[in-house]
């Protein structure tokens, strides 16, 4: 049996019965890809280049940008953010039928983004709208479907921790590029959601009759910006070269932490080793997946994995839209099991190859598979926004789902469109001459 083929069985099989097992993905990741070096290496060799692998896949500069974005996004979290950005999407969406549930996208939209978390964004909205979306006589489905269906858009505007994993696995692609190709597919993600929400608010007559004075609207403003300037500086500092992605991240640390403490008074100075506490508990889970992960990483290249799959799906046919489709539904698949990072770890290499193969740019791949990935953070069996969006809107996951499959539809869309034309996801790069 040819060598690829035996590591790639060994890797699919174990990894498929741990994780059924219920196996820790990095501990499965890791077990499967020694177990797949040993038909290559002998054991002690195994063991010293399993090591080494892990070794040199964390031993990465711009691998600090993780934690300190994680730790930004922990402090904005609980630093009362939500409440300034939920009055400023109020503003933004008017009165317009479904307003509340307009809201809680728009909002969904700026937290995620500044949070860095799909989950945080919906557990954050979805606690907050939700109950005054209620005592106006929406349906709690369709106020937690809204909540549901947009939390991920945070993922795809930036900053995003999924991009700076995706910009090492690849090869080193620009961080910077990838943020910026996130704007225009996660905006589209939101009014797809938007136009979702207007039909069925419409339908079931569902309006605002709340009105902001121009003194409230200024205040709103007012009280918003701050929050809004963290994503101007950070973003705008790494695009412009001011400072790298890594340096923007502690950057982010330090505004948060002055916002936080200072300004809004919204964290005491005790409340912070706890959030220190819970960022490097959560840093320490997405290194080790990284790290373990890299072993994969290079026992594919070794063998020629990826190269044997790209030839697989290249001899299928030759037509790039059917092979692009082909790689969105078994992205789609992965995504209902799997959650993005390891996902993204372990898939890149894979359909990179077949991808570049086809001419796609690299950053407009990586667009795509977190837009897949994200997709899959909202859909069963391991989809964990839906379940923490279903646990704050005190619903039932199955009545939700149901009212949930229009967002899909409109979403796929979308996800379509990112695929088929480049330039959704190119444009903005190639005006920064990122591309």
């Amino acid at each position: 049996m040819d060598i690829a083929v035996l590591s790639g069985l060994i890797i699919l099989v174990l990894l498929v019965i741990m994780l059924v097992a219920g196996v820790p993905i990095a501990v499965a990741l890791g077990v499967s890809s020694i177990c797949a070096i040993l038909p290559v290496l002998n054991f002690e060799a195994t063991v010293v280049t399993g090591a080494q692998r892990i070794f040199s896949g964390i031993s990465i500069f711009s691998l600090l940008a993780i934690p300190f974005f994680i730790l930004a996004g922990n402090i904005m979290n609980k630093g009362g953010i939500a409440v300034r950005l939920i009055n400023l999407a109020k503003l933004v969406t008017g009165r317009t039928p479904g307003a509340l549930a307009q809201t809680n996208v728009v909002a969904n939209m700026l937290f995620g983004a500044i949070s860095g978390s799909g989950t945080a964004a919906a557990s954050a909205m979805g606690s907050i709208i939700g109950p005054i979306e209620k005592e106006e006589g929406y349906d709690p489905n369709f106020s937690a479907a809204a909540n549901i269906a947009t939390a991920p858009t945070g993922l795809l505007v930036p900053p995003s921790n999924v991009m700076i994993t995706f910009s090492l696995v690849s090869g080193g692609t620009s961080v910077a590029a990838l943020f910026m190709a996130g704007y225009i597919p996660g905006i589209l993600w939101g009014l797809a959601c938007m136009a979702v929400i207007y039909f069925m608010a419409k339908k079931r007559d569902y309006r605002s009759t709340a009105r902001f004075t121009f003194k409230e609207a200024i205040q709103v403003l007012l009280q918003a910006i701050p929050c809004l300037f963290l994503i101007i500086i950070v973003i705008g500092g790494i695009i412009f070269g001011v400072f790298t992605a890594t340096e923007g991240s502690v950057v982010a640390v330090v505004y948060s932490l002055i916002l936080s403490l200072f300004f809004y008074k919204s964290i005491k100075l005790k409340e912070l080793p706890q959030i220190f506490k819970e960022s490097a508990e959560m840093t320490g889970i997405i290194i080790f997946l990284i790290g373990v992960s890299s072993i994969m990483s290079w026992i594919m290249a070794f063998t020629g994995i990826p190269t044997a799959i790209s030839n697989g799906l290249l001899g299928l046919t030759d037509n790039k839209i059917i092979i692009l489709l082909i790689i969105n539904v078994l992205l789609l698949f992965v995504g209902t099991f799997m959650d993005m990072t390891p996902a993204c770890l372990i898939f890149t290499p894979i359909f990179l190859p077949v991808c570049t193969a086809l001419g796609m740019n690299t950053i407009h791949f990586g667009i795509m598979m977190i837009f897949n990935l994200c997709i899959g953070t909202i859909t069963p069996p391991v989809g964990t926004t839906l379940f923490v969006g279903v646990r704050v809107g005190n619903v039932k996951i199955e009545t939700v789902f149901k009212q949930l499959l229009v967002y899909f539809a409109a979403i796929f869309i979308v996800l379509l469109l990112v695929t088929y034309i480049p330039a959704l996801s190119l444009w903005l790069p190639s005006l920064m001459r990122y591309v």
